[in-house]
């Protein structure tokens, strides 16, 4: 299947909340959109791998996406060793996304840097056409895709371009609320955390509405563009 738009995730909610709304948007628009994440987040204050999986699904399938995958990579230890950027570059041939979404490029959680390095230089490794991958025996043909993108995650990073989210906000708010383990329950016993706070989800809606407010939009997520954008009518732009 090929896709639109791809975003990889360190953990099972890292899209939700960096790229949710634009994964929704462009779902309901007719675009082919997936989620793939790195790892199961095992090494979490809250939850279990096996929660978290089904969290995910549920959370995928509120965005609209046609799949959901995970790469099931040792969460609080990821590397971007060659290895790891093959076990990538198969998903990215095997969904030929044009556009690929990925994490901050530097965080207050230390895997989000790491994947991110790890998927942009993946991007890399899947368009040579002198490294053979194969999936269940069939060759994948080399790929790499057209853009890349890093969403914003807890740091306030400078971006380079903001995407209108509006129609696709809620959406976001309810696959985030998805992660059930994850976020603001007033029931749990569980550890607190940082953004199991109630004023954390807070927040997430604040954020999206500064973004939207830059751009005349009522909501909107910032990105990083890892090249140049070029176009080709300026009044296009906002």
């Amino acid at each position: 299947m090929k896709l639109d738009i791809l975003a990889f995730g360190a953990h099972p909610d890292d899209v939700e909340l960096g790229a949710g709304g634009i994964l929704a948007t462009h779902a309901a628009s007719g675009k082919k959109v997936g989620i793939v994440d790195l790892t199961r987040g095992e090494m979490g204050s809250r939850g279990t791998p096996e929660l978290r999986d089904a969290e995910a699904l549920e959370a995928a399938q509120i965005l609209g996406c046609a799949v959901r995958e995970n790469l099931c990579m040792s969460d609080g230890q990821i590397s971007y060793d060659f290895e790891s950027q093959l076990l990538v570059a198969k998903i990215v041939r095997k969904y030929q996304p044009d556009i690929v979404l990925m994490n901050a490029p530097t965080d207050r959680h230390p895997d989000h840097g790491r994947a991110s390095r790890l998927v942009e230089e993946a991007c890399f490794i899947s368009g040579l056409h002198k490294i053979e991958l194969d999936d269940n025996e069939k060759q994948l043909a080399p790929w790499r895709p057209k853009s890349m993108y890093k969403y914003l995650q807890f740091y306030n990073l400078n971006p380079d371009l903001i995407v209108d989210i509006s129609a696709g906000f809620e959406q976001k708010i309810t696959s985030i609320k998805a992660h059930t383990s994850q976020f603001y329950d007033p029931n749990s016993n569980e550890p607190e955390t940082v953004i199991a706070s109630k004023e954390f989800l807070d927040s997430v809606v604040a954020r999206a509405q500064d973004w939207g407010r830059i751009i005349g939009a009522t909501y909107a997520e910032p990105l990083i563009t890892v090249r140049h954008i070029g176009v080709k009518d300026l009044t296009a732009l906002k």
